[in-house]
């Protein structure tokens, strides 16, 4: 078995993108599935959940990976969607054509169907290993992606008049990461309820983290659209508290989400990953300011 994370990570999704390209199947559509899906930046998620699994000992890899592989996928399932005119209207994602602009809006929308099917699929490939830990995962992913704690329910939240910011920031950005905590423990034999927290502070450090680069960077460093959130009139951080007072909020969630690391065996490891993430997410001289 492979070790490193990131290749784990990269090889299940390559094979479950496969599994669901199978012939006979549409082309265009299993295209759109490689596409959506690659290639992956970060992949931050996943190996958030492959840093909570290897902390708390990695017992059963390949539903570890499956794991890792579903939530990706879901993550990606999301923004297709969420790039769709309906939503925000983006014509770039990762640097490339968002796909309903590479390959039309009906086969957008499919495609994030698809990859939403494919997340629970390639979870109850793997639960024969461990049945129990299988279900379990499989409603972390579901209870995370839909509503009315999950990114369905952060999506939502922007057609309401009044917005509740903190509830806006947990489920719309903060649920896959909660999923990510509690999913990567859950694959490892451990309890899911004392990783929610971390997973809530890292989640909201990234969105209060991405309401600053949506404010201070342009779309050639960021390979998306920037400015959404005033486009929009979408609630941020940047909006509530100006930037200086973001990065404040920044640094305290992630100072807390150190100190809410549950104790496990690679929990010295885990507090490295989170300042590591940190140093990556505060916004210091961007290199292309829109004042």
């Amino acid at each position: 078995m492979n070790s490193d994370p990131k290749a784990r990570i990269d090889a299940a999704l390559t094979q479950a993108v496969r599994n669901a390209a199978r012939q006979p199947a549409p082309s265009r559509l299993a295209s759109a599935l490689d596409y959506a899906t690659t290639p992956g930046g970060a992949r931050i998620r996943p190996t958030i959940l492959m840093s909570v699994n290897g902390a708390c000992g990695d017992d059963q890899p390949q539903l570890a990976d499956a794991a890792a592989a579903a939530l990706e996928l879901m993550h990606c399932a999301s923004l297709v969607h969420d790039d769709l005119p309906c939503f925000d209207d983006a014509d770039m994602r990762r640097g490339k054509a968002a796909v309903h602009r590479a390959y039309s809006q009906p086969l957008a929308v499919l495609t994030g169907d698809s990859l939403i099917m494919l997340a629970f699929e390639t979870l109850a490939r793997a639960a024969d290993a461990a049945p129990s830990r299988g279900l379990e995962l499989l409603r972390i992913l579901a209870t995370r992606s839909g509503m009315p704690m999950g990114i369905c329910a952060g999506q939502g939240w922007e057609s309401e008049d009044k917005i509740d910011l903190r509830a806006y920031h947990m489920s719309k950005t903060g649920a896959l990461f909660i999923a990510a905590t509690q999913m990567g423990a859950v694959a490892a034999g451990q309890e899911a309820e004392p990783w929610e927290e971390l997973g809530a502070r890292i989640g909201e450090a990234f969105q209060v983290a991405d309401d600053l680069r949506d404010a201070l960077y342009d779309a050639e460093t960021l390979g998306k659209p920037v400015g959404q959130d005033d486009l929009h009139g979408r609630p941020s951080a940047v909006a509530e508290l100006g930037v200086d007072g973001a990065i404040r909020r920044l640094k305290d969630i992630l100072s807390g989400a150190i100190a809410s690391i549950p104790a496990c065996p690679g929990e010295a490891a885990l507090a490295h990953m989170v300042r590591a993430y940190a140093e990556r997410l505060t916004p210091v001289a961007p290199a292309h300011s829109r004042a």
